[in-house]
C-alpha cells in the first residue's frame, strides 16, 4: 500500500529512481533502446544554446548511461522515423512524439502567450509570416539564415539579450511556437524548419487533439511519473503549466486517485506522489548533473530534497561567482556531495576543471568517485586529459587523484 508519509532519505530516493538512477547503465555502448528507456524516465530533455562543456540536452543522457555516441539523439529527434520532437516543453526541449497531441493547446495560445517580441512582429507584420510559411511550404526545408537575405533588410539595434534576432527570426519562432512550423533538422546550433506533416510521423499528425483540459492533466500525470516525488509548484514547473490549470488538473488527479498526496519530512508543502513510484532502500549512482537536469533544474525543489543551494551563475558578473560558469552537482549515492566548474577546452584537448567544491559530510570516497566520472567525460568528449585549476577545496586532492 503506498504512505502517507515520507522520510527525507526516501523522498530522495523516490525522485532518484524516477529519473532513471535505479536503472543500470548498459554494459557495451548503448542504443537507441537505452536512450528510450532515459527519455521514458525524464520525459524530456531541455535545450539550451551554452557550449561551454557540451549542449544541455546531451548531458542528461550521459549522467544515465554514461558514455554514448550522441548520434543515438541525433537520430532520435532528427532522422525518421523520429522518436523525439522540438518544442516548449520545459523551455525548449526535445519530447517524445507521442506528447504532441498535449501540446497542441499550447501551440494554440501562441497569440497570447508566446514571448512579447514574436506577438509583437505576428501582429504588426502577419505579411512576413504568411511569405516565411509559403517558402518553407513551397521550397523547404529552411533556415532563419536561408529566409533573411530574401525578407529581413532592417536589422535590430542592440536592445537586450535577443538584439540580434531580426523580424525574420522572431516571425520563424512565432510560427514555431503555434506549431505551424516544426524543427526538421540542424545546422551547427541553428534550427532548420519545414511543415510538421513533413517531419512528424504520419500517426501523430493524424493523432485526435485532446481537449486543453485533458492534455494538461496528461501533461500533470507525466510530471508526477518523471518526478517520483513534488510539490505541487514542482508539478507545474515541468511543463511549465498555466498555474489555475496545474492546480485544478493536480485536484482531479488526486480525487481520482492517480497522484497520491503523502507528507515529506522537513517539506513545509504537501507532496504529490505518483501511485507506481518506486521507493528503493538504496540508490547506487555516480553521475555529474547538468545545470538543466531535471533533477536540478528547479532550484527550490533542489535545496528540499538535497539540502544543496544551487544557483547557475552563467549571467553572474565573473567576479561575482561564488562557484564557478558552468558548474555541475556530482550525485554519490542520493546525495549530491561535490560541484565542479567545467569548460571543455576542445583546442587544447583538455577538460578544464575550474573549480571543484566538496559538501559537508561528502563521503571519503568522494575524490576517487569523482576523478572516474570526470576522466568517462573526458572521454566520451573525445578530450584527452583532465586538467584541474586551484579554485575550492577539493581542486589539491581531486588533481593529485587524477596524477
Amino acid at each position: 500500500m503506498p504512505p502517507d508519509h515520507l522520510s527525507a532519505a526516501q523522498a530522495r530516493r523516490v525522485a532518484l529512481a524516477a529519473q532513471g538512477f535505479t536503472d543500470r547503465r548498459p554494459a557495451g555502448t548503448p542504443d537507441l533502446r537505452a536512450l528510450r528507456r532515459v527519455i521514458g524516465r525524464t520525459g524530456l530533455l531541455q535545450i539550451d544554446s551554452v557550449n561551454v562543456l557540451a549542449r544541455a540536452h546531451f548531458l542528461p543522457l550521459f549522467s544515465r548511461l554514461g558514455p554514448y555516441p550522441v548520434s543515438l539523439l541525433e537520430r532520435a529527434a532528427y532522422r525518421s522515423p523520429r522518436a523525439l520532437f522540438e518544442y516548449w516543453g520545459h523551455e525548449a526541449s526535445l519530447l517524445p512524439v507521442e506528447v504532441h497531441p498535449f501540446l497542441r493547446w499550447r501551440m494554440d495560445d501562441a497569440e497570447h502567450h508566446a514571448w512579447g517580441g514574436m506577438r509583437r512582429v505576428a501582429e504588426e507584420r502577419p505579411e512576413l509570416l504568411d511569405a516565411l510559411l509559403s517558402d518553407i511550404t513551397t521550397e523547404g526545408p529552411l533556415t532563419a539564415g536561408d529566409l533573411a537575405a530574401r525578407h529581413d533588410h532592417d536589422r535590430p539595434k542592440r536592445s537586450g539579450p535577443w538584439w540580434d534576432w531580426s523580424d525574420v527570426k522572431r516571425s520563424l519562432e512565432f510560427l514555431f511556437w503555434s506549431g505551424q512550423v516544426t524543427t526538421s533538422a540542424r545546422r551547427g546550433f541553428e534550427r532548420v524548419y519545414d511543415l510538421p506533416e513533413r517531419v512528424l510521423p504520419p500517426e501523430v499528425i493524424a493523432a485526435p487533439t485532446p481537449t486543453r483540459e485533458e492534455a494538461q492533466r496528461e501533461l500533470i500525470r507525466r510530471s508526477v511519473r518523471s518526478l517520483g516525488v513534488a510539490a505541487a509548484r514542482d508539478v507545474r514547473d515541468y511543463y511549465r503549466l498555466p498555474a489555475a490549470a496545474a492546480k485544478q488538473g493536480l485536484a482531479d488527479l488526486v480525487y481520482s486517485g492517480e497522484v497520491l498526496p503523502v507528507k515529506v519530512e522537513g517539506w513545509r508543502t504537501v507532496g504529490y506522489l505518483d501511485p507506481a513510484a518506486r521507493i528503493p532502500r538504496r540508490i547506487v549512482a555516480q553521475a555529474l548533473l547538468a545545470p538543466f537536469d531535471p533533477v536540478v533544474w528547479e532550484r527550490d525543489r533542489t535545496e528540499r530534497l538535497f539540502g544543496f543551494r544551487y544557483r547557475i551563475e552563467i549571467y553572474v558578473p565573473a567576479p561575482q561567482r561564488v562557484f564557478g560558469y558552468y558548474v555541475l552537482p556530482f550525485l554519490l549515492g542520493d546525495r549530491l556531495v561535490a560541484r565542479v566548474d567545467l569548460k571543455s577546452d576542445r583546442q587544447a584537448g583538455v577538460l578544464r576543471v575550474q573549480g571543484a567544491f566538496t559538501e559537508p559530510d561528502a563521503p571519503e570516497d568522494t575524490v576517487e568517485r569523482l576523478a572516474a566520472e570526470l576522466r568517462s567525460m573526458a572521454g566520451w568528449l573525445g578530450l584527452e586529459e583532465v586538467v584541474v585549476g586551484r579554485r575550492g577545496d577539493l581542486t589539491g586532492p581531486l588533481s593529485s587523484c587524477l596524477r
